[in-house]
């Protein structure tokens, strides 16, 4: 009850002619530079994992860090004044 060879023959040469060879051929660099794309970004981001262990691991200390950088910020800023 599958798709045979002739049917999926049938099948390419209808989708052939509605887009043409150039479209089909753009179509597959742009699928192909996507799938770089990804694979890259995936990569960098488990790169990016491994560098990352120094940070702090949840919100609250990001918070706290950025309110100290902050504190200390609006402390020279008087000091100039």
């Amino acid at each position: 009850m599958g798709i045979s060879w002739q049917q999926l023959l049938i099948v390419l040469v209808i989708v052939l002619l509605l887009f043409g060879t150039k479209k089909l051929r753009n179509l597959g660099g742009d699928l192909g530079g996507a799938v770089k794309g990804f694979k890259k970004a995936m990569k960098d981001e488990e790169e990016g994992k491994d560098e990352s262990k120094d940070e702090p691991k949840n919100l609250e200390q990001q918070d706290a860090d950025k309110a100290g950088t902050q504190q200390k910020t609006e402390v020279k800023d008087k000091d100039k004044s």
